[in-house]
């Protein structure tokens, strides 16, 4: 099916991009996950969250990661087990210059008021500061980032 626009008609103008700072809160909510903190990162193409126990398995016949997460840093006791498809397995060239294979899971991001799908890499991100990068490729054209500022969408 193809889409006319009547004459004098003008294409809807497209949705305005948020604002979000080098960090941010976002909730990953089909992975049972709220209030993780993280940071924004224009330099990284893929996003990537640091994950523990990272178990491939099969549901179904369908290839499935199962892992831990301690999404609140200051309270490790909080721990968050999932299981989820695996979308994809890469390459992926860390912050350290070396290549690393990656699972690669889909899932709904909520960042202020909108939400999207998001393709996430799972890795050790235990030497750094938050547990979540979000990379180029999540911001999906939603965004456009003040790295000047933090929170900009929790105050």
């Amino acid at each position: 099916m193809t889409k006319t626009h009547s004459k004098g008609a003008t294409p809807a103008a497209p949705e305005p991009k948020m604002i979000i700072g080098s960090l941010e809160t976002c909730n990953l909510p089909e992975l049972g996950i709220n209030n993780l903190e993280i940071r924004v990162d224009t330099g990284a193409q893929t996003s990537s969250l640091h994950v523990d126990n990272i178990t491939r398995l099969k549901q179904n016949g369908k290839p499935f990661v199962q892992f831990d997460i301690h999404p609140d840093i200051y309270n490790i006791d909080e721990l968050v087990t999932c299981c989820t498809p695996i979308c994809d397995i890469r390459r992926i060239k860390s912050s350290n210059g070396e290549s690393q294979e990656r699972y690669v899971i889909k899932t709904l991001l909520e960042l202020g008021e909108q939400s999207w799908p998001i393709e996430i890499t799972l890795t050790d991100r235990s030497d750094m500061s938050y547990l979540m990068l979000f990379g180029r490729e999540g911001m999906s054209h939603k965004v456009l980032v003040d790295p000047s500022q933090t929170f900009m969408l929790s105050s």
